[in-house]
C-alpha cells in the first residue's frame, strides 16, 4: 500500500493465522519453509524421509531450488537438469492461446517441442527463484512505536523502513527483494528473488485432455483433467537471467525434482510447496457476513451476465474464440468459486461459527482487565466500520467487476497511473513506457472491439439499475438525456473516437505520452469522470475501514496468539512460498456419499459426449485406452489419471508439486474440491481436499499420446 487514500482500489492482503496444536490434523497449515523445523517432527511420523535442510537451505541445494512462482499468480516446478518446467495447463492457458491461431489451434491440438529448437518464446511471462528469506522483524519494529495511529505506521512502514530495506537487499537490482508482512503486521519476513525472464514453451496437450470437463468440473471430484503443461527456463551463456535471446541456454538447475512412477497409496505422505495467493482465515464475523451478503452475490451477478455475452461471441466466430478463450476462463473460474464460497458459508454455519469464536474470546479478554483495555473493543470497532462499509461496497464492486471489465476502460485505467504521474510534476521513466506499450500491445492482440461494446453497454445498465443515484457518475445522466438510454450507441460514439482503440496510434501517443492530450480522450475523460466519482464516495468510507480492520485483525490475532500460547500459529498465505503436508485421503462429502482418492482412465470415457466441447476425447486417446496401452505407466490393468490429499491449498497454489516422503514428484495440484470453497476463510480438516493429477498421467500423456520421447530422456524417474 503506497497510499492510504483511493483504497478502494487497492487490494490489503492482511496476513491472519490459524493455529496448530498437539493432536490436531496436520493437514492444515502454510508454513513458512524457514521455520519448518518447528513441524518437523510430525512431518517425520507422517511419512517424510528428508531433512530440513534438504527442504530449506541457502547454503546447499533443496527442494525450495526447484519450486518457482509462474507468471506470478501460479506455482511450477524444475523437473530436470536443464530447467525443464511443468505446471498446470491452466497455468500456461494464455502462453498456450497467444501462439495459437485459428490454422495453428494449439488450444485444440495441443503443442510439442520435438526439439529445443521448436520451444516457443513467451514475452512477459517471468518464473522467479526464491534465494533466501530473512526475518527482518526487529529491524522493522525498531522504527516503529504505539503510539503511532494506524495511517502514521502505515505511512512509515510503506514510504521509509519496506522500501530502505528492499532497496539494500536487491544489491543495485541484482534481486528483486519484498517485504511481506505477516500475522496482520505482527511479524516481518524479507524475500530476494531472482527472476528470469526467458521462458519457452515446450509442451501442452490438447485442452480435450488438460481441460477436460471444463466448466462443468471445474472446483469438482471426482476429477479427470490432465492439468499441465511444461515450460523451459532460459539463461545467459554466463548463467545470469536474461531477456529472451535466440542465444540463451537452458538454465542449469540448482535442483530438480525426480519423478516417482511407484503410484500412491491411501494414507500416503504428501508435501506441496508453492505460492498460495491469499487466505484471510480470521477475518470477523462481521467481515463474513459482508462476503456472504454483498460481495459474492454482486460478483456472481456481474460475471454471469459479462461470461454468457462474451460466450455468444465465442460460439459465433473461432477468431474471438482464440481471442477470449484465457479471459474467459479466468472470469469463469472465480465466478463458479464465489458460489461454491457462499454454499459452503451457509452450509457450515461459518458466521455462527465466527460469532462462537468470537465469543470465547471476549470472554478471555474481560477476564483480565489489562486484556480487556488492550482488546476489549476489537469487534465493536469491527462491526461499525463494516457497517459503514456496506454503504459504500457495491459501489466498490461495480468499479471493479463492471467499469474495470470493459477492455478499454481497463486500458484506461492502467493508463491513469502514467497520468497521474505526470499530472503530479513526475516524469515517467522509459522502462515504465515500454511497459505501458507492451501491456497496450497485449490488450490489443486479444481485443475484439464489438465484443467489448456489448458487455460495457449491458453491464452499465446493470450499475445504473443496482447503485444508489447519488453514487452514480453523471454519465448516466447524459446516456438517459442525450442517447435516450441507449447504450451501445453512446459507447460505440466514445470508443470508437478514442485513441485507446487504435492500437498504432497508441503506441506513439505511449512514447509521447502527454496528459493534457489524454484529458480530451473522451474513453480516458469518462474513465476519469467515473473514478473521480467513485473516489469523492468511497475514500473516507474506505479508509477508515481499510485501517480499523488492519489495527485490530493485528491486535486480535496478538491477542490469539497469548490466549492459545501453546499452539503453534503460521501466517495467513500472501503469495509467498508455503509448505503444506499430509496425506493422500478419500472423504465422504455428505450422507451416504464416499469419495475415494484416485479416478482412473475409465472415468473419462464414462464422462465422454462427444456433442458437448467440455466432454471431448481426443481419438488417440479413445485408441489408447481402447487397446489399454498405458505403457510402463498402468498398474491393475488401467491408468490413474488424479488424486486427492488434505494438504492446506488455495489460489496460487495451481501447479504446486506434491512430493512424496523422499521429495519425489508424484502429482501436480490443480484444484480445491467444491464441498470446502470456504478454505480461504476457513478451514475444514473432514472436507478440504487438493486435487492433483498424478505423475503417471503425466508421463503418459508425453510418452503414448505425445510420443514426446525427447522429453521423457531428460527426466529423472524412479521406480
Amino acid at each position: 500500500m503506497k497510499k492510504i487514500q483511493y483504497c478502494f482500489l487497492i487490494v490489503v492482503l492482511l496476513a491472519s493465522v490459524r493455529g496448530n496444536v498437539k493432536g490436531t490434523p496436520p493437514d492444515e497449515g502454510m508454513w513458512l519453509p524457514l521455520l519448518i523445523s518447528q513441524n518437523f517432527s510430525e512431518m517425520q511420523r507422517l511419512g517424510l524421509k528428508l531433512t530440513p535442510e534438504q527442504i530449506y537451505s541457502i547454503n546447499q541445494s533443496s527442494l525450495k531450488d526447484a519450486i518457482v512462482h509462474f507468471g506470478g499468480g501460479c506455482t511450477g516446478e524444475i523437473i530436470s537438469p536443464e530447467g525443464l518446467l511443468l505446471t498446470n495447463h491452466h497455468c500456461g492457458y494464455g502462453q498456450i492461446q497467444s501462439h495459437s491461431t485459428v490454422e495453428n489451434d494449439y488450444l485444440t491440438n495441443g503443442f510439442w517441442a520435438k526439439s529445443k529448437k521448436e520451444e516457443l518464446p513467451n514475452e512477459g511471462l517471468v518464473v522467479s527463484f526464491l534465494e533466501r528469506i530473512e526475518d527482518v522483524t526487529e529491524r522493522v519494529k525498531r522504527q516503529l512505536s504505539d503510539d503511532m495511529s494506524e495511517i502514521e505506521r502505515q505511512q512509515k512502514l510503506q514510504t521509509q523502513i519496506i522500501p530502505q530495506i528492499e532497496k539494500e537487499a536487491s544489491q543495485g537490482g541484482k534481486y528483486r527483494a519484498v517485504v511481506k508482512e505477516m500475522y496482520a503486521g505482527s511479524e516481518f519476513y524479507l524475500f530476494v528473488y531472482q527472476d528470469y525472464k526467458d521462458v519457452r514453451l515446450v509442451g501442452a496437450p490438447p485442452e480435450s485432455i488438460g481441460k477436460f470437463g471444463g466448466d462443468t468440473d471445474n472446483w469438482m471430484w471426482p476429477r479427470h483433467t490432465g492439468d499441465f503443461t511444461l515450460f523451459r527456463v532460459y539463461m545467459a551463456p554466463d548463467g545470469s537471467p536474461a531477456e529472451y535471446s535466440p542465444n540463451n541456454v537452458p538454465y542449469r538447475s540448482k535442483h530438480y525434482l525426480p519423478i516417482s512412477a511407484k503410484g500412491i497409496q491411501k494414507n500416503d505422505f504428501a508435501m506441496i510447496m508453492g505460492y498460495p495467493g491469499r487466505t484471510n482465515r480470521y477475518l470477523t464475523s462481521y467481515e463474513v457476513e459482508q462476503i456472504f451478503e454483498q460481495d459474492n452475490p454482486l460478483r456472481i451477478k456481474l460475471r454471469e451476465k459479462r461470461l454468457a455475452l462474451m460466450k455468444e461471441d465465442m460460439d459465433a466466430d473461432p477468431i474471438i474464440r482464440i481471442k477470449y478463450a484465457s479471459k474467459y476462463a479466468a472470469i469463469s473460474n472465480y465466478y463458479k468459486y464465489f458460489i461454491g464460497q457462499n454454499k459452503g458459508l451457509r452450509r457450515l454455519r461459518t458466521i455462527e461459527y465466527k460469532r462462537e469464536q468470537e465469543q470465547k474470546f471476549m470472554e478471555w479478554v474481560n477476564a483480565d482487565p489489562q486484556r480487556k483495555q488492550r482488546y476489549g473493543k476489537i469487534f465493536q470497532e469491527m462491526k461499525e466500520a463494516v457497517e459503514q462499509n456496506r454503504t459504500i461496497n457495491p459501489t466498490n464492486i461495480y468499479f471493479r467487476e463492471a467499469v474495470l471489465a470493459s477492455e478499454l476502460l481497463l486500458l484506461a485505467h492502467r493508463l491513469s497511473f502514467t497520468y497521474d504521474k505526470l499530472v503530479s510534476g513526475k516524469k515517467p521513466t522509459q522502462e515504465e513506457l515500454e511497459d505501458l506499450k507492451e501491456m497496450a500491445a497485449k490488450i490489443h492482440k486479444d481485443y475484439n472491439y464489438a465484443t467489448d461494446i456489448k458487455i460495457t453497454s449491458a453491464l452499465f445498465q446493470m450499475y445504473e439499475k443496482d447503485i444508489p443515484k447519488e453514487h452514480q457518475p453523471e454519465v448516466f445522466q447524459l446516456i438517459q438525456k442525450k442517447y435516450k438510454g441507449n447504450y451501445k450507441a453512446f459507447f460505440e460514439k466514445t470508443f470508437g473516437a478514442s485513441i485507446l482503440k487504435d492500437p498504432k496510434k497508441l503506441e506513439n501517443f505511449i512514447t509521447n505520452f502527454d496528459h493534457k492530450v489524454l484529458e480530451k480522450d473522451p474513453a480516458f475523460k469518462l474513465y476519469l469522470d467515473i473514478r473521480t466519482k467513485v473516489r469523492s464516495v468511497v475514500t473516507t468510507i474506505s479508509q477508515n475501514y481499510e485501517l480499523t480492520r488492519l489495527k485490530n485483525t493485528r491486535l486480535y490475532i496478538e491477542g490469539l496468539r497469548k490466549m492459545h500460547s501453546n499452539k503453534l500459529f503460521y501466517p495467513d498465505a500472501n503469495s509467498t512460498m508455503r509448505l503444506t503436508y499430509g496425506k493422500v485421503l478419500d472423504y465422504k462429502p455428505m450422507d451416504a456419499v464416499h469419495f475415494d482418492y484416485i479416478t482412473t482412465i475409465d472415468g473419462i470415457f464414462e464422462k465422454e459426449d462427444p456433442t458437448n466441447p467440455e466432454f471431448i476425447v481426443p481419438s488417440k486417446l479413445a485408441e489408447l485406452y481402447k487397446k489399454k496401452d498405458y505403457g510402463r505407466w498402468g498398474s491393475n490393468g488401467t491408468l490413474v489419471t488424479c488424486f486427492i490429499t488434505d494438504n492446506d491449498i488455495t489460489g496460487g497454489n495451481s501447479g504446486s508439486p506434491v512430493i512424496n516422503g523422499e521429495g519425489h514428484l508424484i502429482g501436480v495440484a490443480f484444484d480445491g474440491n467444491w464441498e470446502a470453497m470456504t478454505g480461504d476463510i476457513v478451514f475444514d480438516k473432514e472436507l478440504k481436499r487438493t486435487i492433483c493429477v498424478d505423475a503417471r498421467y503425466v508421463l503418459f500423456i508425453i510418452d503414448k499420446f505425445a510420443g514426446a520421447t525427447n522429453i521423457l530422456k531428460e527426466l529423472d524417474i524412479r521406480y
